[in-house]
């Protein structure tokens, strides 16, 4: 994770470093103002991927061979803005990587295909989860993206629409992580948090409005963590409790 999120994180900084420079919002990142230099950058983004290669080696011969398509997932997502407003969507797909990429780390026999509807279902959650708050997380480079060229939901559609397109995204997230808990057979626990996710993402999206958008950093940062959690440990003590019986 350490050395994915790294090598993603500076190939989009290098990749964005032209725009970073003359937007307002990031202008004053490190890379921007020279704290940290091109070279410096690369280097790391080279480091952590290595990083990421290497102990998918040691987790298995699949996770080995894939490692380096999902470095081309994850690095794509940098290059989507230039063309394409469905660059929302691309990074929702490069953290799907994570769970699918979790249950391949377990596998010590052959894949089952059936086996991986639990990853898949929980994947596509993850595609629409990012994808809706990334949408809302966007509307504040609005226009600077248009001024520049870039493409994204809030430039193609506008604010009211792109708040709609965030809310459609949710509902598919909903679903599928419905799907998951009904696909892995999981517990009273589970669907209680399932019902708290519903709830964060309804409080994400109140807070938000095409009137007033100065809540978004809120939405993005302390909300979304609050659905991750939220899931996260539903799932751990129904399988515990689950496990005990």
């Amino acid at each position: 994770m350490i050395g994915a999120r790294t090598a993603a994180m500076g190939f989009n900084r290098l990749a964005d470093r032209k725009f970073d420079a003359l937007n307002p919002r990031t202008k004053e990142w490190e890379l921007p103002r020279g704290i940290v230099t091109v070279s410096e950058a690369a280097a790391l983004t080279f480091a952590a991927a290595l990083l990421f290669v290497v102990a998918a080696y040691q987790l298995n011969w699949i996770c080995f061979v894939l490692s380096p398509i999902a470095l081309i997932i994850i690095f794509s997502y940098s290059l989507t803005k230039r063309f394409t407003w469905a660059s929302h969507l691309v990074l929702g797909l490069a953290l799907a990587v994570a769970p699918v990429g979790a249950w391949l780390a377990m596998v010590d026999r052959p894949v089952d295909l059936q086996e991986l509807a639990v990853p898949l279902y929980l994947g596509l959650a993850v595609i629409f989860w990012l994808a809706g708050f990334d949408i809302i997380y966007a509307l504040q480079d609005r226009e600077f993206d248009r001024v520049q060229g870039l493409f994204s939901v809030p430039v193609r559609f506008g604010v009211a629409r792109s708040l709609q397109i965030s809310t459609l995204c949710h509902l598919c997230t909903i679903a599928f992580l419905a799907m998951v808990g009904i696909s892995a057979g999981m517990g009273t626990i589970y669907w209680i948090g399932w019902l708290a996710v519903i709830a964060v993402l309804i409080w994400e999206h109140r807070i938000v409005s095409p009137n007033d958008l100065s809540r978004i950093n809120r939405a993005f940062f302390d909300l979304n963590a609050y659905v991750s959690i939220a899931f996260f440990c539903a799932t751990v003590v129904d399988l515990l409790v689950a496990h005990a019986a």
